[in-house]
């Protein structure tokens, strides 16, 4: 897959200042061609998802993580486009409750894993917990250091149980978060979707970066790989995506289930 270019190697240090958000070699042929190929890779992940569905063996987490702005939600309209619902499960992580604070952080995440036949995505998940927790310092140090490992531990048992794990972080430049925010103070349509705490958030670029460059760096592994993927661009970020996804889930070599003996004689009356 061109994808595997993106793919965070395990043991890598990540310095996000390398890695340009506006990346498109994926798509030497343009966005008109890349956008027609994301159609393309729709429709197949449709039938890969059925296929899955149909054959329940397998299970698929997607786990996406960005900074403010950074086109979670817009990737999962665009990815999961003509998927059926009833194969595709959608967690949103949000602040956690007080009946979740009062257990490990990882209780409200494992309900949430996906079922045989299942993919769930994550829409911010566990690594808030190293993320947000840490730029606020909403715990000691000597707690959230510990959780990489402890992280890591979850997303092997998940995956020496089936669970096939695929995360993505979507790398915006603080220019690009500019123009998204700018554009929801100036759209009365998306004048929603912003909080001034948006703008105390974006005052915490640079510790942001930091916590998720360590989330990269230590949390990439053979069992749940990171990747790094371009996100100025929200059609190449669709692009990047879908071909992983897409990917990965033919080399699951899946099949539908054979059918009941005798199943061609019937004739319906």
């Amino acid at each position: 897959m061109n994808s595997e270019r993106y793919r965070i190697e395990p043991g890598t240090v990540v310095d996000l200042g390398r890695w340009d958000a506006r990346d498109h070699a994926m798509a030497p042929d343009g966005k008109d061609a890349a956008r027609r190929t994301v159609k393309g890779l729709n429709r197949r992940l449709a039938k890969l998802q059925e296929l899955l569905y149909a054959q329940g063996k397998h299970k698929i987490l997607v786990v996406l993580q960005a900074m403010d702005t950074g086109g979670k939600d817009g990737a999962i309209r665009k990815v999961f486009r003509g998927v059926n619902p009833q194969g595709v499960k959608v967690t949103g992580f949000k602040k956690p409750t007080s009946l979740e604070l009062a257990h490990d952080y990882l209780w409200r995440v494992h309900p949430h894993t996906p079922a045989r036949g299942e993919i769930a995505v994550f829409n911010r998940s566990h690594y808030e917990d190293v993320l947000v927790v840490r730029v606020h310092n909403l715990v000691p140090t000597e707690v959230w250091s510990r959780r990489y490992d402890q992280i890591n531990a979850f997303e092997r048992l998940l995956a020496e149980e089936g669970t096939t794990i695929l995360k993505f972080y979507l790398h915006i430049s603080k220019e690009e978060q500019k123009e998204r925010l700018q554009a929801r103070i100036d759209n009365p349509e998306k004048n929603w979707k912003f909080a001034r705490g948006d703008l105390a958030e974006r005052a915490l670029w640079d510790s942001y970066t930091e916590a998720f460059e360590a989330v990269l760096s230590r949390t990439s592994t053979d069992c749940a790989p990171w990747y790094l993927v371009p996100a100025d661009s929200k059609w190449y970020r669709d692009l990047v995506i879908l071909e992983t996804l897409v990917g990965t889930l033919e080399r699951l070599q899946m099949r539908y289930p054979d059918p009941e003996e005798g199943l061609h004689d019937i004739v319906i009356e």
